[in-house]
């Protein structure tokens, strides 16, 4: 995620008076993934409501949120039955932990609900709130899992460049992505980061998906055998990378990464937190790449983000190792007092549901079929480099020069521009550098697809122009 200082236009900055709520997010609030300094001229967009696929800021103005939020959100801003859930298990339990023995219904039903959906066999749940929470989790419970077997030199992990997995200080060490790392002295030691698997940008000249695989696979294997495989605990990996730009792997590019996580005895961590619950075309991005993981990553799309949760599954030979260690040391010493929440568990509980019902993966392989068929008519746009994406989830990639691929001056300044004109024909999107993405919520309609696409070309025009002068 690269954001650069390039201004977004007048009119989408002060096209209203700015609010009295507006001057208090000013003086009071630091915002995440924000330049400050703009923000202290520019003010925020300050969303009061939602409705389906759209958000309506405080001035009555609808947008498509064309990202749900924060790829996020699958039933939209609106479902009463998410509301429902949480008003009911306010009622009767609204605040209990899982510590010590303790358990309660929500996130007991729960866990045996992900269990028997995982998409391989998995022994246990641990609940956490987020996905930076989750991933952190996992680095500790697999370095626990190691000494436990009398493995102390296997701690190293192995991420992808372009990666993203969290930002609390152990997850951003995980994620790839130097702009969530610059200032923060991450990544730590031990965290290793093998290649990008972007065919379009790192391929070499006339290097097949298949051939390009080989090579990463062969990169990957070469980094095991120079730091040690005993050194090694895990390899952990999005199915698709969403927040590094939208990164389709090539083909058979996870069947040979996991061929050589295997033959060094490396565990395999699937961080499903955007792909899970649908978003590509299938259940989970597991199923829609092939991959089997000895632990799989979940949140996001786990309660629609209506609830804070995330959830990490153990295979049982993971599970095994650690539950020795807890019972020669007495307990398992981590845990969150939020981890579980019962609001959440219901509500996750009942968004699962509604998911099951609704028959939204399948409706999500459909819509997102529509939606990359009709960006992919901008194939030949001077400004377009790549349309890729897979499911329910796309991005256009924006190139100064298609045939060198060279960005306009700086990386993110074409994409940045796009995003901001985007939100102001009523459009909220995201630009990781000079892609564009777009991760709508699950219910979406073809009316309101196709509505992207029209307010995408006109943000693509409108750049178009500022790029010509």
């Amino acid at each position: 995620m690269i954001y650069l200082a390039v201004p977004l236009n007048s009119e989408i900055i002060m096209s209203t008076p700015r609010s009295s709520l507006a001057d208090k997010d000013m003086r009071h609030q630091l915002h995440p993934y924000t330049n400050a300094r703009a923000h202290e001229e520019q003010g925020p967009l300050v969303i009061e409501r939602g409705d389906g696929v759209y958000v309506i800021d405080e001035n009555g103005k609808h947008y498509i949120e064309a990202m749900a939020g924060l790829w996020s959100a699958a039933l939209g801003f609106s479902n009463k039955r998410l509301v429902a859930a949480a008003e009911k298990q306010m009622s009767i339990l609204p605040f209990y932990h899982l510590f010590g023995h303790k358990a309660h219904a929500p996130s007991i039903e729960l866990a045996e609900k992900l269990i028997n959906m995982a998409p391989v066999p998995m022994s246990k749940v641990f609940f956490t709130n987020s996905g930076s929470e989750a991933n952190d989790t996992v680095i500790k419970l697999v370095w626990y899992l190691n000494n436990a077997q009398g493995k102390p030199a296997r701690k190293k992990f192995i991420s992808r460049i372009g990666g993203y997995h969290g930002i609390t200080l152990a997850a951003a060490s995980l994620t790839g992505l130097p702009a969530n790392q610059r200032g923060f002295d991450a990544p730590l030691p031990g965290f290793l980061h093998t290649g990008c698997p972007h065919h379009y940008r790192h391929a070499l000249p006339h290097e097949s998906e298949e051939q390009f695989a080989d090579r990463l696979a062969a990169e990957l294997d070469a980094l095991i055998v120079k730091e040690g495989a005993d050194t090694i605990a895990a390899f952990v990996g999005e199915p698709l990378m969403g927040a590094g730009g939208v990164i389709v792997p090539p083909r058979t590019y996870w069947e040979k990464i996991q061929r050589v996580c295997r033959k060094h005895d490396i565990l395999i961590v699937a961080d499903e937190v955007i792909c899970g619950f649908g978003r590509t075309g299938k259940m989970f991005g597991s199923q829609t790449f092939g991959i089997e993981p000895d632990i799989l990553i979940l949140s996001k799309q786990l309660s629609s983000s209506y609830q804070p949760i995330s959830a990490i599954l153990l295979n049982d030979r993971v599970y095994q190792g650690i539950a020795d260690q807890t019972k020669s040391f007495g307990a398992l010493g981590h845990g969150f007092t939020g981890g579980g929440h019962p609001v959440a568990a219901a509500v996750a509980l009942e968004n699962l549901k509604i998911i099951d019902e609704e028959n939204l993966v399948a409706h999500a392989a459909s819509m997102g079929e529509l939606l990359r068929s009709q960006l992919q008519t901008f194939s030949d746009h001077p400004l377009v480099g790549e349309v890729r994406g897979a499911g329910l989830i796309a991005a256009v990639e924006l190139v100064a020069d298609r045939a060198t691929k060279a960005p306009l001056d700086a990386p993110g300044n074409l994409g940045r521009y796009l995003a901001g004109r985007a939100q102001a024909h009523g459009m909220i999107t995201r630009n990781m550098g000079d892609a564009i993405a777009f991760c709508p919520p699950l219910i979406i309609n073809e009316a309101e697809v196709r509505a992207i696409v029209d307010r995408f070309g006109m943000a693509l025009d409108d750049t178009s122009k500022w790029v010509n002068g």
